[in-house]
């Protein structure tokens, strides 16, 4: 199968774009490890899937896959990538599109300067929606890690995050315990873990590493992620700027039961065709 794709990236989180819609396309886990293996295929943190909905009152439906081969149900930086793909290429002509995800609809909208706001839905706190082995919903919680005691907050922006406030997201160890964290006992379906260093009510620094991939340069939802949590403690404003390694997210969040909205770029690397 010859398989035409397109590279875009958000913030340098990576991606390769399938349309599934002009090209017929059923992928294998196996054949997705080969397209996000960056010495022997195209190379990315994640492959996203453009099909058609399965509701007739969305645009499209948007499948996520992480590199090693597992599908996932969000991803901020993708669902800018995906908007500007489908508009860019006449799929669609509208600005705003409602968009089909396994976890619930989303709503990209391309902005004048070509910048992508999401809304990312509303965040989840209670344990068994995450899902996140606890008797009852705290603000944080208490993890033992190896030899480590480690207070974390928890919440799903569609996938499960887990977020350590930090003094230094330089000299955080994002490898060591990002990989304990992700396959933690108390998170059956694993998780993004992120390393949150609080500048002021306004501005946070952030790194994620994000469950079967690794680190990222970028992560939306764990921006997300992290800025609601930072809200729930009461340590940030509604309106928050997210510097990532690859760049800066503006999220935008008030209160429980309101949805999360982030803005930030999506841009292309190049198009190519590959054989599976």
């Amino acid at each position: 199968m010859i398989l035409d794709f397109t590279k875009m990236h958000g913030l340098g989180n990576d991606f390769v774009v399938i349309d599934a819609i002009s090209q017929a396309v059923e992928l294998t886990p196996e054949q997705i490890r080969f397209l996000a293996d960056r010495h022997f295929g195209v190379g990315c943190d994640q492959v996203l899937v453009i099909e058609r909905p399965t509701q007739t009152e969305v645009d499209f439906r948007y499948r996520i896959f992480n590199a090693d081969g597992s599908e996932v149900g969000q991803c901020g930086n993708g669902a800018r990538c995906f908007a500007r793909y489908v508009r860019d290429r006449g799929l669609t002509r509208k600005n705003e599109i409602a968009v089909e995800t396994s976890t619930g609809i989303i709503h990209p909208r391309i902005e004048p300067n070509g910048e992508v706001t999401v809304n990312m839905g509303k965040p989840q706190f209670e344990p068994a929606s995450i899902p996140f082995k606890a008797e009852q919903r705290n603000l944080d919680y208490v993890l033992r890690v190896g030899e480590q005691t480690l207070n974390i907050g928890a919440v799903s922006m569609g996938n499960p995050h887990a977020v350590l406030l930090v003094d230094d997201t330089t000299t955080a160890l994002v490898a060591e315990l990002g990989t304990l964290i992700e396959h933690h006992e108390r998170f059956p379906e694993r998780v993004n873990v992120g390393f949150m260093r609080i500048i002021n009510r306004r501005n946070v620094r952030l790194r994620v590493h994000e469950r079967g991939v690794g680190e990222t340069l970028a992560c939306g939802t764990g921006a997300c992620a992290a800025m609601v949590i930072g809200r729930q403690l009461g340590l940030l404003d509604d309106k928050v700027y997210v510097d990532l390694p690859g760049g800066r997210l503006f999220v935008q969040w008030s209160q429980v039961g309101d949805p999360v909205w982030m803005t930030g770029p999506a841009a292309y690397v190049f198009e190519g065709k590959i054989e599976l």
